[in-house]
């Protein structure tokens, strides 16, 4: 994908379609974004690196004490709370591998922490502005409507908790007869270097804090980063290498960037408008737009889903949070609905799990009406 993006942003520089300062204004725009992207997804590889995740997982599965039901809750939370301060595409590239190897030593049918990382991936993306790249996008417009930080979790705190709790219980419904297993508690694996390990450990959880402290995000993922770097530099230079640094990722993203805005120059937001409606007067209306938005991301990606929608519901708070539901809650019914259920993929096929298209279809027909139409009520209370 990463290629076709790259294509599509030089194809609309060279056609004039995108004027040069109109480029630079939205590589401006995204400068901060691909800072944090690129130092948040460092900060996992390292703290992969140093087996913080594994150990979770492990320890997770000793809490279960045995019991399916248990071990499931339990990377409920550690996806969610993953999601929630590492980013979507973290909880997607560094956990799914983790649990679908915990579920093959456990023979425990994998699908069940398959769906489970990336539904909670997708709907635990709301609450806080760096779970998900568009809620980071979202900040800008809101900012420009004098809302803050505080104002986001205002409006974001009542759907994410609802999106996490349906996604929950659809999970329930349709694993409930794995939830009913049982398995032998395996032995938590040795860390190689326990100051790794813990310094990783401490980082991030010391995201979570520095996120919501009100300080432009990049700041602490960068510091958190460059600290691990330097760790990692003296105890462990082999684990730096130039993969940890998510480039197609960043090429993806700039070269949509750059597609989008050439076509919202070009009539694009007045199409969007007369289909997803421009003001909210009720649930339908709410429903409307987030739906459209939802619709776009399973058809073309909620990123791009995104950059198009964003001009039409730009003039409030209660319709941006509107659009991230879409884009972030309901883009779970195609493969390509998001570049976390495409990493997320590419991490289930090497681990030998087979999820095929209408597999994900089916079961997302089930959860995706169910949490966009909790989450746009839960908005509304």
């Amino acid at each position: 994908m990463w290629w076709l993006s790259a294509l599509g942003g030089l194809s609309v520089l060279v056609s004039g379609l995108l004027g040069l300062d109109d480029a630079v204004g939205v590589l401006e725009r995204i400068a901060p974004v691909l800072v944090f992207l690129v130092a948040v997804t460092v900060i996992a590889g390292l703290a992969d690196s140093a087996k913080v995740f594994e150990v979770a997982a492990r320890e997770a599965a000793h809490l279960a004490r045995g019991k399916v039901w248990r071990l499931w809750l339990l990377v409920v939370v550690l996806a969610t709370a993953l999601t929630i301060v590492l980013s979507l595409d973290t909880c997607a590239v560094l956990l799914t591998p983790v649990v679908l190897a915990m579920a093959r030593q456990l023979e425990i049918p994998p699908k069940l922490f398959a769906f489970t990382t990336v539904w909670l991936a997708g709907t635990a993306s709301l609450l806080l502005p760096v779970s998900n790249l568009t809620n980071l996008l979202a900040l800008h417009r809101l900012d420009q409507l004098g809302l803050g930080l505080s104002d986001y979790l205002g409006l974001s705190w009542r759907p994410a908790l609802a999106a996490v709790l349906i996604t929950v219980a659809v999970l329930a419904g349709l694993f409930h007869r794995d939830l009913r297993r049982e398995y032998a508690v395996p032995p938590t694996p040795a860390v190689d270097d326990k100051v790794l390990f813990w310094s990783s450990a401490g980082v991030c959880l010391a995201l979570g804090p520095a996120f919501v402290s009100g300080v432009e995000v990049a700041i602490p993922a960068s510091v958190g980063a460059v600290v691990l770097a330097v760790l990692f530099a003296v105890r462990r230079r082999a684990a730096l290498k130039w993969s940890l640094v998510p480039w197609r990722l960043v090429v993806t993203v700039v070269g949509l960037f750059l597609v989008v805005g050439a076509l919202t120059a070009h009539g694009l937001e007045q199409l969007l408008g007369d289909i997803a409606g421009t003001v909210s007067s009720g649930v339908a209306s709410d429903l409307r737009l987030t739906g459209t938005a939802a619709a776009g991301a399973n058809l073309f990606d909620n990123l791009p889903a995104y950059l198009a929608m964003e001009p039409v519901a730009a003039a409030e708070g209660h319709r941006m949070m509107l659009l991230l539901i879409g884009v972030n809650c309901g883009c779970l019914l195609t493969l390509w609905g998001s570049l976390a259920t495409l990493l997320w993929r590419d991490r289930c096929v090497a681990a030998g799990v087979h999820i095929s298209w209408w597999s994900f279809l089916w079961r997302g027909l089930v959860l995706t009406p169910l949490v966009l139409a909790g989450t746009v009520l839960a908005l509304r209370l």
